[in-house]
């Protein structure tokens, strides 16, 4: 959970620290004191996208800080990510997280006091919070997220077939696709494949090694100066081995005498001794050495002909660098590649029978697994519909009624047979998702975005909600105004709800509604000062008496009214029976 949330420089808020709660936290203040900055920081924290115009000019950057406490289910996950980052939590088991933005549009991240990348935040963020605001309900009339929330709540096994399928699915798209582009640029192939097997033909023909350019360039100068190389050669083994016309000694000889000299002193002092030690290995390194110069020396000849086919051979292979590569092994590197596009732009019969073969095999195994995605969908639909219905009841829309339809999608560019049915089929299968609201007994059954008005829409996602966290979900939960345009007895029916989930999850509500604000476990006021040249704003936690004023500057604009805190406190004695029953 989120433990403390500061905020410096951010709209209208210059720094302020926000000391949060398990349970249930309640923002309200005035319009316009900042609430929304709270949940833009939020956003910030947590990967979130910068918008500079929100810095404030002084000091010119916005800051928020956070301090997480990782706890169940998602710590595991979030601590593994955190060390892949290099980066790690405190030891006492909470994370430090920071999200820097500058006037410029800059922006920098850091969790557990090292940088990291902002990707990081968004990725804890996934994790550990939901924002739901008032932009979540229009992103609830979308068919996509639509079926996105059914298939979330069908469970995990229903998400391992969606997983099935998105594989299946775009293996098979891909045989198809392979398919199409063969027959569709068999020419421009063909004309291509020729290309490519002239440059192979003529590389088969030369046959280039690896490294081959390298050692004919060796041997040619070898041979090109054998020459000089025995005249060097001949003069060393000489100088070591001694032979020849003169009686000059040679080195060997003169390195033995000087040992045998050291060594018949070596008993007066031993230090002679090791010096003729070093001489005797010396002698053995340059009888070595005289024998591998009679070798070289034998095999040194001055070929002629050897030298033209390694003219002939080098000239050869500069043909196929001036074309190919650089050098011989890039060339065959060349050939490769060559021989492995040759497979891919193969546009014989053959070849086209078996990927044809292969698509309608793949096409019958996505139809088939689209029908068993299709029949879960249509079990969860059922009880996704019941358990938001309940939910609904409680929301004071007790005739109210959710339907989820599960239907074949129209036949588009890509479809198959599914269940007997012509279905357009994408990655997440062949079906249309669609939540109805009957509003009433007698009402037909229309679409949210037709049947709901903003306060039901409210409802309803609030109702949504409520039910996937029954199914698990991330720890922490945050409301932006989820309550616009509800009251009465609804109001206190959203609060009884968010002071439900807040029994098993950290609840954050930005609210105008003191029905919802009196469930709070925590409640803080956000307050303007325009006491200065500058507006600005800053968060407190409010109790007893304040809090008290505070929901009866809610319910009449009168804070200090007998009445008006009469009522306040009466709707928070009503809120806290509901929380303890």
């Amino acid at each position: 959970m989120l433990e403390e949330l500061r905020i410096t420089g951010l709209g209208v808020i210059e720094d302020t620290t926000l000391p949060l709660t398990r349970g249930m936290n309640v923002i309200t203040g005035e319009t316009g004191a900042g609430k929304t900055m709270v949940v833009t920081g939020l956003g910030l924290l947590f990967g979130g996208r910068a918008d500079a115009g929100r810095v404030r000019a002084d000091p010119g950057r916005a800051t928020v800080e956070g301090r997480l406490r990782l706890t169940g289910s998602a710590a595991s996950a979030v601590a593994a990510r955190v060390a892949d980052a290099g980066a790690e939590g405190d030891d006492d088991g909470t994370l430090l997280m920071s999200r820097t933005v500058t006037v410029e549009g800059r922006s920098k991240a850091h969790v557990g006091g090292r940088t990291v990348p902002v990707s990081l935040l968004s990725d804890v963020g996934e994790q550990v919070v939901a924002v739901h605001g008032q932009s979540d309900q229009l992103r609830l009339l979308r068919p996509a997220e639509q079926r996105g929330s059914l298939d979330r709540f069908a469970g995990p096994e229903h998400e391992k077939l969606l997983v099935e399928f998105k594989e299946l699915f775009g293996r098979w798209r891909g045989v198809a696709d392979d398919l199409a582009d063969r027959r569709a640029n068999a020419r421009t192939r063909a004309q291509e494949a020729d290309l490519l097997r002239l440059g192979l033909d003529e590389i088969t023909r030369v046959d280039p090694q690896q490294g081959e350019d390298e050692e004919l360039r060796a041997d040619a100068q070898r041979l090109e100066h054998a020459e000089g190389l025995r005249t060097a050669a001949h003069i060393a083994h000489h100088a070591i081995a001694g032979g020849g016309e003169t009686d000059s000694e040679d080195a060997t000889s003169l390195v033995g005498t000087a040992r045998r000299t050291l060594e018949s002193q070596s008993s007066v002092d031993a230090k002679l001794g090791e010096y003729a030690a070093r001489l005797e290995e010396a002698a053995s390194l340059l009888g070595d050495v005289s024998v591998e110069l009679s070798t070289y020396l034998a095999s040194l000849d001055a070929d002629p002909a050897r030298l033209q086919q390694i003219y002939e051979r080098r000239a050869a292979l500069r043909s196929l660098t001036r074309k190919y590569a650089d050098d011989v092994d890039g060339v065959i590197a060349w050939a490769d590649n060559a021989r492995a596009r040759l497979a891919a732009l193969d546009t014989s019969d053959e070849l086209l029978d078996e990927l044809e073969r292969e698509m309608n095999r793949l096409a019958g195994e996505v139809a088939e697994l689209a029908a068993k995605l299709r029949a879960a969908r249509v079990e969860a639909a059922g009880r996704f519909a019941d358990k938001v219905t309940v939910e609904l009841a409680g929301l004071a829309m007790p005739h109210s009624r959710i339907s989820v339809l599960v239907v074949p999608r129209p036949a588009g560019d890509i479809s198959l047979v599914v269940d007997g049915v012509a279905s357009g089929i994408t990655p997440d299968g062949a079906d249309d998702i669609e939540l109805r609201l009957l509003a009433h007994p007698g009402a037909p059954a229309l679409p949210l975005q037709k049947g709901a008005s903003g306060g039901e829409l409210s409802r309803v996602m609030l109702a949504i909600e409520v039910v996937f966290a029954g199914v698990g979900g991330p720890p922490t939960l945050v409301f932006d105004e989820v309550d616009s345009g509800v009251g009465g007895r609804a109001a206190v029916e959203i609060g009884r709800r968010l002071a439900r989930l807040a029994r098993n999850h950290q609840v954050l509500v930005v609210t105008h509604l003191p029905q919802v604000a009196a469930f709070a476990d925590r409640h803080l006021v956000v307050a303007k000062d325009t006491g200065g040249a500058i507006t600005t704003s800053g968060v407190r936690v409010v109790e007893e008496t304040e809090r008290a004023r505070e929901l009866a500057r809610m319910l009449a604009g009168l804070p200090d009214s007998d009445l008006g805190i009469a009522h306040a406190e009466e709707l928070l004695a009503v809120a806290a029976r509901e929380r303890t029953s």
